[in-house]
């Protein structure tokens, strides 16, 4: 009787196993085409990107500083992908996943917050943005960025040692919900300012003031959206 309990519990168990394999395998394969077209175009683009902003001298590299950490960020999740694929393949380290997680989920996110706080600054704020266009000024904002990533990722890395997955979706959640709210307010704030003009401007120069907001409402809107996207998926 008890050997037959055994053999019920040891069948069950493996049963579970199979079934836990079977869908890991099955999530991994259906993701897989994914996984390869980010490996396949991420790597290639944003090494380009790179290059051409690192080409640039002068205020092409500062006005482009936080493009560039943001293409940095988009390589570190073409790794994250790298790894996924070679998952069964090769034995992956296991501090691996918790450190690419905790800057793709924080770092990429806040270097776009920046890029659209620069821009509202940029229209709506032009004198605080003058202030502080010199490049060290996004330096110290892109060092900051990066020790909240690293340090996410220690949380992260804690979390997952832990098993504490409720609370990591608590802090997921929280994230964007701030990184959203940033910028929407720039988003709603630039399109203030679009619809506005100076009084007594010339037609010329009043072209040019919609165009730099057009091209900051456009660049804000487009990183929002991005941000929404990735934080759905």
């Amino acid at each position: 009787m008890n050997t037959s309990c055994c053999e019920i519990a040891s069948t069950d168990g493996s049963n579970y196993f199979d079934d836990f394999n079977n869908t890991a395998l099955d999530i991994y394969f259906r993701e897989y085409p994914i996984y390869a077209i980010s490996v396949l175009l991420g790597f290639p683009t944003n090494f380009y990107v790179i290059w051409l902003i690192v080409r640039g001298t002068g205020n092409g590299l500062a006005a482009e500083f936080f493009s560039l950490n943001i293409s940095i960020s988009e390589i570190i999740l073409c790794l994250h992908s790298l790894t996924c694929l070679l998952e069964y393949t090769f034995e992956i380290p296991s501090i691996m996943w918790p450190i690419l997680i905790g800057l793709i989920i924080t770092g990429r996110p806040l270097f776009q917050c920046l890029m659209c706080v620069e821009h509202y600054l940029a229209v709506v704020h032009p004198v605080t943005f003058l202030k502080y266009k010199p490049l060290r000024y996004r330096v110290i904002c892109s060092v900051i960025a990066w020790v909240a990533s690293f340090g996410a990722s220690v949380l992260y890395y804690i979390i997952w040692w832990f098993i504490l997955m409720e609370y990591y979706l608590y802090y997921m959640l929280a994230q964007q919900i701030l990184y959203l709210s940033i910028q929407l307010f720039c988003l709603v704030a630039v399109l203030r300012a679009l619809k506005q003009s100076g009084p007594g401007e010339r037609v010329r120069e009043r072209e040019e003031e919609n165009h730099m907001k057009r091209r900051a409402f456009y660049v804000i809107l487009i990183t929002t959206v991005t941000t929404v996207v990735i934080a759905r998926f």
